[in-house]
């Protein structure tokens, strides 16, 4: 019976999760499988994987060939590294306490790397909403500023019309006062054309 690492779907449509299995080549993706080995979820960013690191390898000497996409998930977790190192500890070619250095070092290295995508990827994150809230900030400040200008304008049209209006009263008021006078003159001339008649 030949054996494959490869990886089974679960989740939900448009959000796949999948578990690393060692299953029988024969059986079908997503059916009967020997170990759990681990989970894979692509949803995330960076993706995250948990992987039993010893499994994995125990199943990698045992044979088990991995699919291509859990080859990169094992070469990512390091199984694969651990799989060689630990072919170079049975061949006398170095001891088991130099392989575990070997590992720890890689190991430590890649979770650097991860940490530092991850830490990159939070501060462009943070970044953009500083951008998105300041944009927001002058958009807010140059609305405000329109409508001062509005209601400034308004006042001042009102002031002008009201300015407007104080005139024409005070233009209907001097014509008012002009215009007795002359009323006042056309009777005295009346009566005196009554007078010149009699």
């Amino acid at each position: 019976m030949s054996v494959k690492i490869r990886l089974q779907r679960h989740g939900k449509k448009g959000k796949p999760f999948y578990w690393v299995v060692a299953a029988d080549a024969r059986s079908k993706r997503d059916g009967k499988y020997l170990e759990k080995l681990g989970t894979y979820n692509p949803n995330t960013n960076p993706a995250t994987i948990d992987l039993d690191l010893n499994a994995a390898v125990k199943w990698l000497h045992n044979g088990a060939q991995p699919t291509d996409t859990a080859r990169a998930i094992l070469s990512y977790k390091g199984a694969l590294l651990k799989h060689h190192l630990d072919g170079g500890v049975k061949k006398g070619a170095l001891t088991q306490e130099q392989a575990e250095a070997k590992l720890a070092k890689w190991l430590e290295e890649k979770t650097g790397k991860v940490t530092a995508k991850s830490e990159g990827l939070a501060k462009s994150k943070a970044d953009v909403k500083a951008a998105a809230l300041k944009a927001e900030k002058e958009k807010n400040e140059a609305r405000i500023a329109a409508a001062k200008q509005a209601e400034a304008d308004l006042i001042a049209a009102a002031q002008a019309e009201e300015a407007a209006a104080q005139a024409s009263t005070e233009e209907a008021v001097a014509d008012a006062d002009e215009a007795p006078v002359a009323e006042a003159e056309t009777p005295a001339a009346e009566e005196g054309n009554e007078e010149a008649q009699a």
